[in-house]
Parts: C-alpha cells; structure tokens; sequence
C-alpha cells in the first residue's frame, strides 16, 4: 500500500526487511491484515507460511478469484491461502471462526493501496480525473458525500487532524464556497486556488534550486481519504487485534505512510514493551509497572535510496516490528466498529 500520490505500478514497500522482521518459516500461519495486490503474501507463500489475508475492497479478493493461476494455494486441501473480504480490525472474530486461536505473525501495511491510487474511477488520486469516493470498501459515505454535506468547521477539522493542511480554515471555505463538487479535479482545483498554488514555483532562495512546489491538494485529498475510512480507528483497534492473535514469540511487523500513523504504532508498541522514560538523572530510576506483551521492540526501518529512486511511493514509508511475549494481552484497545467499511 502507499499514501504517496502517483502512477507508479504497484511495488511491494520494504519487502525484504518486512520479511526479515516476520521470518517465516514452514508451516507459519500469518495473517496479511493489507492484502492489496498480495506481495507480501506472495512472498509469505513461497516460505512455506499458510497466510489468512484481509482486505476490504472488494476489487482486490475479485483479483484473485480472477487469476486462479497465480494464487494456487487458495486451492489447496487444506488451502495455504484463505481470503476475508473484511476489515482487519475484524481479524479475530474471523479468524475463531476459521478455527484459528492464534498466528505465529501478523504484517499490515497501512494506507491506500497502489491499485486504488491509479483507478480514476476508485477516487482517491486527481492524477485524472474521476469521481469523488475514496471509499476502500466501496460502501457508506463517500468523498463527495462529506465535502458536499459536513459543515465547514467539520471539514476544517478534518483537513487540519489528518491532513497537517496549516490553512484548513481557508481551504473550507472554499469548498464549502465551491460546492456541489463532483470530481477528483474540481476538489483539487478549489484546493489550490485557495492556498494559491503556482505549479510554475521554483523553491529555495531567490526561487532558484529548491525544485517545484509540492502540489498541496495532496494533504487535503490524504486526509478526506483517512476521515471516509475511519483509518486511524481502524489501525487502533487492528493493532489491539494483532496483540490478541500473535502467540508468544509470534511477530509483528507494521508499515505506515503517515506520521500520524506511524506515532500510534510507535507509542502501541513502547506501551506494550513498558518502555518508561529515562527521566531526570537526578532521581531514582522507577522499574516497569507493567509486564511486556511485546518485546524485541526494532528501531524504525525505512527504505534505501535504491529503492526510492526504484518506486517513488516508498519514500515516506517506515517499518516498525516487535515479538511477542506470553504476557497475557491488554483489554483496552479500542473496537470502533463506527467507520464505514
């Protein structure tokens, strides 16, 4: 997946690392909470590993079933490949009904898929122009639903949380201004009209060397997609369904495109290990008052020049991974089942 707009074919972010971080081995069972177009499970796969894949776009489940072919493990008695056309943060009912209790890994890599960036249809880029949805799952309120109903301090809001847009004010105003809006482009025309964007700019000193100005419909267009899809409360609650299926020494590893993203997987896991401060050097240093349901907590990983220059959206990706340990898991991560799916 990638949050990066852009008409690269889709690339595995990380792969390597993701698949250093999960190790798999001969009989694993992992869940692939992103599927997307299945290039981590392809590799988790050839491992040996029986993968339980989620997705809730219905368009990538279709592609499987669409290319017997290239999935045979799905064919499998019993299947090595099982799909669930469901949300991940639903991961561990599915998996009880599955018959699964507990997996040796879970991998979720978090944001829009590459397949949905480059479908005008599907919404989510202005690279072409398409129809405002942005929704994974292709049902609940759309895109053009919330620019065209919320209320202008609601959609300010929106844009200034998700989307770091310093001028959130403005730019809800002019689409409050603007509306109906239709399209992809129209919303990002109103957007840079609004913050007066010159795709002609040269930055840095005197505008000369600092390359051309970062087209900011991106932060607005990032930040409506992660309100439709109820994304960061769906990594909450995926992050405390992954504690609940990995079994002790099983293990996580967590791709994010976004800062807001990536600091909820940071602070889970610096919970989950009992991480403490160092504190003031001045005072008695305070022993863990929680035990650690995650161990081995890895320094961010983010990708090489090599592969940057190679697939562009990998740019803004880091990878987190932690173990698991046999501490019984916490209770108080969040199930928000109220995001449209």
């Amino acid at each position: 997946m990638s949050g990066v707009e852009g008409a690269a074919p889709h690339v595995p972010v990380l792969l390597e690392e993701v698949v250093a971080a999960l190790n798999p081995q001969g009989g694993d069972v992992i869940v692939d909470a992103t599927f997307g177009a299945g290039g981590y499970t392809r590799r988790l796969l050839d491992s040996g590993a029986t993968v339980h894949a989620f997705d809730r776009d219905p368009d990538a489940i279709a592609a499987v079933h669409n290319n017997p072919g290239k999935w045979p493990e799905i064919a499998q008695n019993p299947p090595r490949l099982v799909l669930h056309p469901r949300r991940f943060s639903e991961m561990v009912d599915a998996l009880v009904q599955a018959g699964v209790k507990s997996v040796d890994g879970v991998v979720m890599d978090i944001g829009v898929s590459s397949m949905q960036l480059d479908q005008a249809e599907r919404g989510f880029a202005f690279g072409a122009d398409g129809p405002l949805d942005m929704r994974m799952s292709r049902h609940g309120p759309s895109a053009a639903d919330f620019v065209n109903d919320a209320d202008e301090a609601a959609i300010a809001d929106v844009l200034f949380l998700y989307g770091d847009e310093r001028q959130s004010r403005r730019v809800a105003r002019a689409i409050v201004a603007a509306r109906p809006i239709a399209t992809t482009g129209e919303l990002a025309r109103v957007v840079r009209k609004a913050l007066g964007y010159n795709p002609a700019y040269k930055g840095g000193k005197g505008g000369k060397g600092g390359g051309a100005q970062k087209d900011p419909a991106i932060r607005s267009f990032q930040a409506i997609r992660i309100h439709v899809n109820g994304e960061l409360d769906e990594l909450d609650a995926g992050l405390g369904a992954a504690e609940t299926l990995l079994r002790a020494g099983g293990r996580l590893a967590v791709v994010t495109f976004h800062s807001l993203e990536d600091r909820k997987v940071k602070q889970f896991l610096r919970d989950g290990s009992a991480a403490t401060s160092a504190g003031s050097r001045h005072l008695p240093q305070t022993a863990p008052t929680r035990q650690a349901v995650f161990a081995q907590v890895a320094k961010a990983v983010r990708p090489g020049e090599a592969e940057v220059q190679a697939n562009p959206r990998a740019r803004s990706a880091t990878l987190r991974s932690a173990v698991r340990t046999d501490v019984p898991p916490r209770d108080h991560w969040p199930r928000d089942q109220r995001s449209a799916a």
